[in-house]
């Protein structure tokens, strides 16, 4: 009598399942890189005795995607989750790329956590509200980055200064978001920057601000810290402990313009 087959255990299935999923990513990067070799071959000048390898319409690139050296290597980014998306991130949504100027994490009763995000269209400045799962898949454009220190700002726009070279460069403060309140001389600046186009602007995490006026200090001990409402000299309101007075100087998160400590 033949014995019956053992089943399968859950690790040897999960292994197998795993070892599947590996050669589909190999055979996958496999294929994208024969594709675009034999692609720039196309491209390039061929004699009639070597005619050029011809793509199969399965096979076909994306439109544009070769169109220049940069967007070759570039137009493409990664996928990372909503969760991950910051202001100043470049992402690609319906075909458009889109400045994110505002990303907030939301949760909406039993259903679950969503991100709130305001975006501005590159091409044309239009502003738009838009919401994605923080577990949803979010095509994160690859930028350039170029150093810069803030000069001095002229109407609605703003100068920077290659620190190195000592070029000067003229950029829209929408650029920067809320975070605009923050800049100052000699603060580092960072444009990310697109097929030489000015995508959006970051300043750092966080920077040392000048506390301008302050509440009074409550008198008695409590079980628990006691903030107050600090002004800093760019006209932000914080809060701040009570031992911080007029004239101290903080850091502050200029994510979400939270005090996080008093500065040495």
């Amino acid at each position: 009598m033949r014995a019956p087959p053992q089943r399968k255990s859950r690790r040897q299935k999960k292994a197998r399942g795993f070892l599947h999923s590996s050669q589909l990513l190999v055979e996958n990067m496999q294929s994208m890189r024969r594709r675009v070799f034999q692609a720039l071959l196309a491209r390039s000048p061929s004699s009639p005795s070597h005619p050029p390898p011809s793509i199969s319409a399965n096979e076909a690139l994306p439109r544009g995607t070769l169109a220049s050296p940069w967007i070759a290597v570039q137009t493409r980014g990664c996928k990372v989750h909503g969760s991950d998306v910051r202001p100043g991130n470049v992402i690609e949504r319906n075909g458009r790329l889109y400045q994110v100027l505002k990303a907030q994490h939301t949760q909406q009763g039993r259903g679950g956590a969503t991100i709130q995000a305001e975006l501005r269209d590159v091409d044309t400045g239009n502003k738009t509200n838009s919401r994605f799962r923080t577990d949803e898949s979010i095509e994160k454009v690859f930028v350039e980055q170029k150093s810069f220190s803030f000069l001095y700002q002229d109407g609605d726009n703003v100068v920077l200064m290659e620190p190195n070279t000592f070029e000067q460069v003229e950029v829209s403060r929408e650029l920067f978001g809320n975070a605009a309140v923050y800049l100052k001389e000699d603060v580092p600046v960072m444009l990310h920057m697109y097929d030489e186009r000015v995508m959006s602007a970051t300043i750092p995490p966080k920077v040392t601000c000048t506390v301008a006026d302050a509440q009074t200090t409550a008198k008695g001990l409590t079980a628990t810290p006691q903030y107050k409402k600090v002004v800093l000299e760019n006209g932000l309101t914080v809060s701040a402990p009570q031992f911080i007075k007029p004239g101290d100087q903080i850091v502050v998160n200029t994510m979400d313009d939270s005090y996080v400590t008093r500065a040495k």
